[in-house]
């Protein structure tokens, strides 16, 4: 019979693989955004509050605060770098009204984090009191990143279209809620389990969505120059092409 830490291991090493995939799902997005050198209507908020969900759970997954927490550690070290390149590219496409408002959200993570770190080892001495604090605050602040996406998914329903929610990002939000809770349950670690179970949730009702209104959800057109074709040969020269509206 597989031992429960084995079996949490092998969850946590699957669940690291399918956490790797979500923190890479919004590349097809950032490319998007630096072939458009803009934005658009995309939010920095997923990410700034993902950001901060992996500074918590490092900070939690650390020896010094929660023993035998290494796949945590790990997995959203990774993370951090990730989401701090996607809001760097953010940054510099967006205008100066949400680079502020980003910028000023970002600063108070990091005062906030630096309170939390000097507080819990200056006043919680003992593994159980930091993990305790820390996994509260981990609790709450990935319940917030997994619902972040809310603003996104009320302005599918308002819009009745997907465009700006990727699905590839709503299923492995999903899959990643599940593997972790999974992981979780097998260890019973309750601040794991919360955030994970609400994560499953969120990414369900996103996928519900995405199938509700991707039909709905407006074709882009774009101008392609083709050769008129009259009998056969093609005409040259002046007025020799037409512009042709091709969906995709």
């Amino acid at each position: 019979m597989i031992s429960a830490d084995a079996a949490s291991n092998v969850v946590g090493i699957i669940g690291n693989v399918i956490s790797f995939g979500l923190f890479l799902s919004p590349v097809p997005t950032f490319y998007r955004i630096c072939k458009a050198k803009d934005v658009e209507e995309f939010k920095a908020d997923p990410y700034l509050a993902t950001l901060l969900n992996c500074m918590l759970w490092v900070f939690y997954g650390i020896p010094v605060v929660h023993p035998n927490s290494i796949l945590v550690v790990t997995i959203n070290g990774i993370g951090l770098v990730i989401e701090a390149a996607y809001l760097t590219i953010f940054f510099i496409y967006c205008d100066n009204k949400k680079r502020k408002r980003a910028l000023a959200v970002l600063a108070v993570e990091i005062v906030f984090m630096v309170i939390v770190v000097v507080s819990v080892l200056l006043a919680a001495h003992t593994h159980e009191k930091r993990s305790m604090i820390v996994g509260i605050l981990c609790v709450i602040f990935g319940a917030m990143m997994y619902a972040s996406p809310l603003t996104v998914m009320g302005n599918v329903i308002k819009t009745k279209s997907v465009e700006y929610m990727p699905f590839f990002l709503s299923l492995v939000s999903f899959l990643n809620g599940v593997c972790w809770t999974a992981y979780a349950l097998i260890r019973f670690d309750l601040y794991v389990t919360i955030p994970n179970a609400l994560g499953t949730f969120f990414g369900m009702v996103q996928l519900i969505l995405y199938f509700c209104y991707y039909k709905t959800t407006p074709k882009k057109e774009k101008n392609v120059e083709l050769p008129t074709v009259v009998s056969g040969n093609v005409r040259g020269g002046a007025g020799g092409n037409v512009s042709v509206t091709v969906e995709r």
